[in-house]
């Protein structure tokens, strides 16, 4: 069926032996007018469906009165089928009767394209696994979004398919690089001009913990991407965070709570009898500043006969403890009882314990205060290791160093401290520590009288 002439293929076939005299030839040759032999075998059977076609009509015509007349016609249409401009292979190889005028080639749409899957940006992630995430804590939200946004802002967002080991450890590189102080003031400059400032003034820079702090943050949501099987490995886990300047917080000296007790707040956000009230219940609780300013009048309670803050999570606003050891209860020490802090449940207005403080746009309950401290600290001369977090060392060390016969998974469990070792003995015991002996853990903090001498509500 198929001849080459040259470099072109044509098609040939035989007229049967009882046509021929009607149609007045013995074979059919047309040019297929292509060189690919593919190409050329579909026009082929086009034109096979087409003669195959025609010679039944033939067949037909010779049985009727007027076949003269007919053949005529089938014999113009044979002629009109080897000058014929063949359509290429994209068009249907439907029959058309010969002896119809031939049909322009028609238009076929191209199926679409199936539409490529939209990748998965790292806002993207961060909105759909952690911010609408109703199981996430507020710190989790907050912290989470804050590693985010400095990856967005010294990158751009990427699909997290893309973000690998080379872009982890340039981000480790370039936060090693930024100034303490990034975020604690308006700034109009962009990273890069950031790590240049800090680097040029020799200021100091981030430290170790809070570098860790935001990859395990980017670390805990690729973890949950690879589960998904939205990215093939976590390229944040396995990296050193020693850089040399790790500050490590201590407990607060004598004189470090004279000059506190002695200072004024003198911040618009935070009034100075709620910023006294905080860390007084701090010094002698050794509870966590989220803790304290997330209190609810309903935490306050009498448990066995002795006045308790409850520390426990708040479905309504879905905050809930560093830590599943930091659900606890903690007894009142008598010091906060004498400034009178069991008035505040029918004084204070709202359901928060705490009064003068508002929640910021993260969420977040007391972020002003921390902010008022970390000023107040730097304005008096205390140093880089004393932070808020030091009332809690302070805590600790007395009741660690205490005469009283205190046991050490008492003050665990005053804390929130995981136990030191989690034998089935200890997790069990942890659970039925009485709240007397939790009284009596609380009661072995104790301050020279010149501490916190403002200190009443």
């Amino acid at each position: 069926m198929l001849r080459v002439r040259g470099t072109t293929y044509h098609f040939r076939r035989i007229v049967p032996p009882t046509l021929r005299a009607a149609l007045n030839r013995r074979e059919i040759w047309v040019s297929l007018k292509t060189g690919y032999q593919n190409e050329a075998r579909k026009r082929a059977s086009l034109l096979h469906a087409r003669t195959t076609e025609l010679f039944m009509q033939a067949h037909s015509v010779l049985a009727e009165p007027d076949a003269l007349s007919r053949l005529e016609g089938l014999r113009v249409s044979l002629r009109d089928l080897q000058s014929v401009n063949l359509p290429s292979s994209a068009q249907e190889t439907g029959s058309v009767p010969v002896s119809a005028p031939m049909p322009k080639p028609r238009t076929v749409k191209k199926a679409p394209k199936p539409a490529k899957a939209t990748p998965l940006m790292l806002s993207g992630a961060l909105k759909r696994f952690v911010l609408d995430n109703p199981h996430a804590s507020a710190d989790t939200k907050k912290a989470t979004q804050r590693a985010v946004d400095l990856f967005l802002q010294a990158f751009g967002d990427a699909p997290v398919s893309i973000i690998g080991g080379e872009k982890a450890g340039a981000f480790r590189d370039l936060l090693f690089s930024l100034p303490a102080s990034l975020g604690k003031r308006k700034s109009s400059l962009t990273l890069e001009e950031e790590a240049l400032r800090a680097r040029e003034e020799s200021l100091p820079t981030l430290s170790g913990k809070s570098v860790k702090n935001h990859m395990m943050r980017l670390s805990a949501l690729w973890n949950q991407l690879h589960q998904r099987e939205l990215v093939t490995r976590n390229p944040w886990t396995g990296w050193n965070f020693e850089n040399g300047q790790k500050t490590i917080r201590r407990s607060l000296t004598a004189r470090e709570l004279d000059l506190l007790a002695a200072a004024t707040c003198h911040n618009t956000s935070v009034p100075e009898q709620t910023f006294r009230l905080v860390t007084l219940i701090a010094a002698y609780s050794g509870m966590r500043l989220g803790e304290i300013c997330t209190l609810r009048k309903e935490d306050l309670q009498i448990v066995d006969g002795v006045p308790c803050f409850l520390v426990r999570p708040h479905t309504e606003t879905g905050w809930a403890p560093k830590t599943e050891a930091g659900t606890r209860i903690v007894p009142v020490h008598s010091k906060l009882i004498e400034t009178g802090i069991m008035a505040l449940k029918d004084t204070t207005d709202g359901p928060s314990l705490i009064p003068g403080l508002e929640t910021s746009k993260q969420g977040i309950r007391g972020a002003a205060l921390g902010r008022a401290f970390s000023l107040l600290k730097t304005r008096i001369g205390l140093p880089a290791e004393i932070t808020f977090h030091s009332f809690r060392h302070t805590v600790s060390t007395q009741l660690r160093n205490a005469d009283a016969n205190i046991r050490e998974i008492w003050i665990d469990r005053l804390l929130g401290h995981e136990a030191t070792h989690k034998s089935q003995g200890t997790t069990t015991y942890l659970t039925s520590i009485s709240t007397a002996n939790l009284r009596q853990t609380i009661e072995a903090i104790s301050y020279p009288e010149t501490a916190f001498k403002k200190g009443t509500i």
